[in-house]
């Protein structure tokens, strides 16, 4: 008798971004910033100076500092991930036990399902209203209802780019008895975070990467920031050395540019308002059945039937974007001027071209 993989598993396919070389990429939420000549610099001799023969730190001293540093609060409220996957990962795995209830937000990061279901959990859905938003007082009512153990949705959302208050925020953690937690991945491009009162609840894990603002999503660091026993208890279930020794350093090392930082998450910032403005006045010009929700995040996302068609015509002209099926979306970063400028020429480029032409 052959050796047969287990049920969850045995159809599962391996995830894989869009396949292929791309001008421009706009798929990812990825900042478009690449690291300056004088932090490059720094970086090399990081590398030059590193101990390839010895473990890393197991518990990411310096680069927590920097983190805590950075966002002005306690480094004993934090632990150091290989990416925000990992913490993913053990949320549901260590932190739960099987068969637990997970509350997750719909549509949200697919993650938060993906690794609920690999630990046995069982998964509630609760929808967004029909402008993908939630009301907090039903999302209470559904982790109530369900007596959840977890309930964990991003803020801002991704892939939405919506949000909702600290207020809000701050009502959901007070009012549930479960865990909660809060992905704030791309809360540095908003002013309604909850990272500084993580360690003043008992129920509140705060989730962040340095793979959106802060440009380094080629090392996998993320970060979760909650009081002192949940602290522990994270740093106890992790792997014993899961962050290598170069993110470590490399992330201590750009954590601590603050104003390098700064200076790029505004331009970030005026760049995707930009980029909504450019769509909304394509929708104007051309009388477009777009749905585009201002956002809070690194990227816009438009509702469109046109979602699938204007997806396939980027990519044949070399942009990539990210296209969700399921919602008939667009997903869309904002690049340089330049990327999002072109962008914007290929998508009109299309409804000239394409749409307009089969529809009169």
């Amino acid at each position: 008798m052959s050796y047969q993989l287990c049920e969850k598993v045995r159809r599962l396919e391996p995830y894989e971004p869009i396949k292929g070389n791309y001008r421009i990429r706009l798929d990812a939420n990825e900042s478009f910033y690449s690291m300056p000549e004088e932090l490059l610099a720094e970086i090399h001799d990081i590398v030059n100076k590193t101990d390839f023969n010895r473990y890393p730190d197991p518990m990411a001293t310096e680069l927590i500092k920097s983190f805590s540093d950075f966002y002005g609060i306690d480094p004993d409220t934090v632990t150091a991930t290989n990416g925000s996957d990992e913490m993913l990962y053990l949320l549901a795995s260590a932190m739960l036990k099987r068969n637990s209830t997970v509350v997750v937000a719909d549509p949200d990061f697919s993650m938060y399902n993906f690794y609920s279901f690999l630990s046995e959990n069982k998964v509630i859905s609760y929808g967004k209203t029909e402008l993908m938003n939630i009301r907090i007082d039903d999302l209470i009512k559904t982790v109530k209802d369900n007596n959840a153990d977890m309930v964990i949705f991003s803020n801002p959302c991704n892939p939405t780019g919506q949000g909702i208050s600290a207020e809000d925020a701050r009502k959901l953690v007070n009012s549930v008895d479960c865990l909660v937690v809060l992905d704030e991945a791309y809360m540095d491009f908003w002013d309604q975070p909850l990272l500084s009162e993580a360690a003043d609840h008992d129920n509140l894990i705060v989730l962040k990467t340095a793979s959106k603002a802060v440009g380094c999503a080629a090392i996998r660091l993320g970060f979760a920031v909650a009081n002192k026993t949940i602290t522990n208890a994270l740093r106890a279930v992790k792997s014993p050395y899961n962050v290598n020794t170069l993110s470590q350093k490399i992330g201590a090392c750009v954590y601590r540019h603050k104003e390098l930082l700064a200076e790029r998450r505004s331009t970030i910032i005026k760049n995707t308002a930009d980029l909504y403005k450019a769509f909304v006045e394509l929708k104007e010009k051309y009388d477009l059945r777009f749905d585009i929700a201002e956002p809070c995040t690194n990227f816009v996302f438009v509702r469109t039937e046109l979602a699938g068609d204007i997806f396939n015509y980027l990519l044949d002209n070399g942009i990539a974007v990210r296209f969700f099926g399921s919602a008939g979306a667009l997903r869309v970063t904002a690049g340089s001027k330049e990327e999002n400028a072109e962008v914007m020429r290929y998508i009109e480029k299309y409804i000239i071209e394409k749409y307009l032409s089969e529809n009169r």
